[in-house]
């Protein structure tokens, strides 16, 4: 299944997307997830909802996380080309759902940062409530979707604040979207491609992960609990730029879509 998000008459709903001949479709509405708000469900706008074209939708966050769990340093490449060793554990902090921004909706440059790169990724969204996920469990079962993220960071504060959380914490440093869906399998290598005002500088594939996404699960949920919705964001590949007011970003996965984000 493929599901967004999206503004209607009716306020914010969620619906599921379909391919018809090459070109995705919300095809209806469908009442929101766990963790969603219920309170912008209306039962009658599924009867009154009339098919459209994703382009032509104002799509929202497809994710309400109660927590952002990221992955730093997961692609060897990117770790060398910001001259850092690549961790021999999965290297984790948090980003503030308050960061969360809809596609189309513009990234802000804060007045205190000299230097805000893109980070294109893969995210996961989970589904089910884990916990210390064993062994031998398999941990794709808890998996809901995979959806785009840009794990927008402040490089400049990064590196003077020495812990990240102010650096990737700002408003509108988390764009999301702009579908989830559960038909693609990182496992097998998905491609990542970011484009900043159409010149490419990204282009990763999931292959090379250093800690594959069932690993990061388990390593994950050792520590903390996982919610419906949460979001995990499995780390970028090299080619991490600043970006500046005016510029567009966009990342691609095929399957998932694109990510595009105005930048302010």
């Amino acid at each position: 299944m493929r599901y967004c998000r999206l503004q209607t008459k009716h306020g914010p709903q969620y619906a599921e997307v379909v391919d018809r001949g090459g070109r995705l479709w919300i095809e209806r509405l469908i009442p929101p997830f766990e963790e969603g708000p219920a309170s912008d469900f209306v039962d009658s706008a599924i009867d009154a909802f009339d098919p459209l074209p994703l382009d032509d939708a104002q799509m929202l966050a497809p994710v309400a996380p109660s927590k952002i769990v990221c992955v730093g340093r997961n692609y060897g490449e990117h770790a060398a080309e910001l001259g850092n060793e690549v961790p021999a554990e999965p290297l984790l902090f948090l980003k503030p759902p308050s960061a969360i921004l809809s596609p189309g909706e513009a990234i802000r440059i804060p007045a205190l940062s000299k230097r805000v790169d893109f980070e294109g990724e893969i995210a996961v969204v989970i589904g089910t409530r884990c916990s210390q996920i064993g062994p031998d469990e398999d941990p794709t079962w808890y998996i809901r979707g995979y959806t785009l993220a840009n794990d927008v960071t402040a490089r400049d504060l990064q590196k003077k604040d020495g812990q990240w959380s102010r650096a990737k914490g700002f408003d509108t440093f988390c764009p999301v979207g702009p579908l989830v869906t559960d038909e693609v399998d990182p496992a097998t290598g998905l491609g990542i491609t970011t484009h900043l005002n159409g010149e490419l500088r990204q282009d990763g594939n999931t292959r090379d992960l250093i800690f594959p996404i069932d690993h990061l699960l388990r390593y994950i949920t050792a520590a903390m609990t996982l919610f419906p919705g949460d979001l995990i964001l499995t780390g970028t590949p090299a080619g991490v730029a600043p970006m500046q007011p005016g510029d567009r970003v966009e990342i691609t996965v095929y399957g998932i879509g694109t990510l595009m984000n105005p930048v302010l």
